[in-house]
């Protein structure tokens, strides 16, 4: 299990860099119904591939802690279950809003900006992760 932890982990750290070093700055560059088709049909696509990693994410820091109970497993899952927080408490209303026909630049930006403590949360449960396996 530790080994598909950790590529989860790393899976979803590569992807949210991604997000914010690319995809999301690209979204400042698109204006009106370009944007918003463009923005529903990322949102679609990327929800297949990010939610089964998150959910794989969610199980795995849980039995961690079901099997290990340690310190650090505990603060893996209470990153993990943050970072489910700041989804779909900030970041998935935002894409609804843009989805729904509001994507001016303050939206897309605010999503950029919101979206750093989400990166940097996953970067630090990867990181966590390597270093409790060491």
């Amino acid at each position: 299990m530790s080994e598909v932890h950790a590529l989860v982990d790393f899976g979803i750290c590569v992807i949210l860099w991604l997000v914010q070093c690319i995809i999301y700055p690209s979204f400042l560059h698109m204006e009106g119904a370009s944007m918003i088709d463009w923005h529903k049909a990322y949102v679609f696509r990327f929800t297949w591939i990010i939610a089964p990693l998150m959910i794989l994410q969610l199980i795995c820091a849980a039995w961690a802690v079901w099997a290990f109970g340690t310190a650090l497993s505990w603060l893996v899952l209470i990153l993990v279950l943050t970072c489910w927080g700041l989804s779909f408490f900030v970041s998935v209303p935002l894409h609804r809003q843009i989805d729904q026909g509001d994507p001016t630049q303050i939206k897309r930006r605010r999503l950029i900006w919101t979206n750093w403590p989400r990166t940097l949360l996953w970067t630090t449960i990867f990181v966590l992760g390597q270093w409790s396996a060491s």
